[in-house]
């Protein structure tokens, strides 16, 4: 398919290019040069797999582990310049996810403002939760000092990206360091960030305001009958629908990093095609491999023409010929 738009893929600037080796693998050579890289490898491979436009984004979990507010703010300002720069180059190519020092839900809300109302973003990706000063506290977003943040963003109808970081603790994976990471503790520990988001009635309370969960739902979408099924006899559950509601009116998801047909088949059957969009998550991925599986994935070419091009075009309002 031609003219695909994707929608997780990643760029770094020196303050955040710190690519760690958890094993030795050739995967992870030149990952950060090509995190760094927008001209020829990144445009090249975009061309021979049909890829139209990338919408990039920050690399994890880049200004959300930063502890000091003052230094969160000023990373996510210089990045976003940096990026602000290559859509400015290439508009037609690529566009731009705002970072985020939520660190400081101000601060915040003041950059999104600015990268909406100045760069043209098209929302914003933010890497899970926000450390602080004490290592074993971190920022969720389901807090209520979150909430005019959200306001914000519902005002601005741009949508929120949750993408993934390890837990704050890793004890649990003692003996087992192979769960970490984005085998299985990314898409843990962001599910279980989503849900109270989903459960804490934010979008009780801004019913417009739409999120973005990459990686084939983080799992939620599989779940979810579960979830509402033992919900139900719960009468602390805070929000005033069920988290299917949420799901199918709230959430979008994007199949960054998970190619696999029945995966995705269960989750258009769970949430309508209508929300789901195709993503490489470029450079941890391959366009290569993401756009192979896609274009011979066994669904229907209007559902494929949707997922890979017009379902990111509507949400982000995008200008396509």
């Amino acid at each position: 398919m031609q003219g695909k738009i994707v929608i997780e893929e990643h760029f770094a600037i020196p303050e955040t290019n710190g690519v760690k080796n958890r094993v030795v693998n050739p995967y992870w050579d030149g990952l950060s040069s090509s995190l760094v890289e927008f001209e020829s490898k990144r445009l090249g491979e975009m061309d021979a797999c049909g890829v139209e436009l990338a919408i990039v984004s920050l690399n994890a979990p880049a200004v959300q582990a930063i502890p000091d507010v003052k230094q969160a703010v000023d990373v996510a300002r210089r990045a976003n310049d940096a990026l602000a720069e290559q859509v400015r180059k290439r508009p037609s190519r690529f566009q731009g996810f705002a970072a985020l020092p939520m660190q400081d839900p101000e601060a915040a809300a003041k950059e999104l403002q600015r990268c909406v109302r100045d760069f043209g973003f098209k929302g914003a990706l933010v890497n899970g939760y926000s450390n602080t000063p004490d290592a074993k506290k971190a920022l969720y977003y389901d807090a209520p000092e979150y909430l005019s943040f959200f306001e914000e963003m519902q005002a601005l109808d741009v949508p929120f990206y949750l993408h993934p970081r390890d837990p704050v603790s890793t004890e649990r994976y003692d003996g087992h360091p192979w769960l970490i990471g984005s085998a299985w503790s990314f898409a843990e520990e962001t599910a279980l960030h989503a849900l109270k988001m989903m459960g804490c009635g934010l979008f009780d309370k801004y019913p417009l305001l739409q999120m973005v969960l990459g990686h084939m739902g983080e799992r939620i979408p599989y779940d979810i009958w579960r979830l509402d099924h033992r919900l139900q006899y719960r009468h602390d559950y805070p929000a005033k629908q069920q988290m299917a509601y949420y799901l199918r009116n709230n959430v979008h998801i994007t199949t960054s990093g998970h190619f696999r047909t029945q995966t995705l088949i269960n989750a258009m059957l769970e949430m309508g095609s209508d929300r789901v969009m195709f993503a490489i998550d470029y450079p941890y991925e391959e366009h290569a491999r993401g756009a192979t599986w896609f274009d011979g994935a066994e669904i229907s070419e209007t559902d494929r023409v949707k997922i890979g091009r017009w379902n990111a075009a509507k949400l982000f309002r995008l200008n396509l010929a």
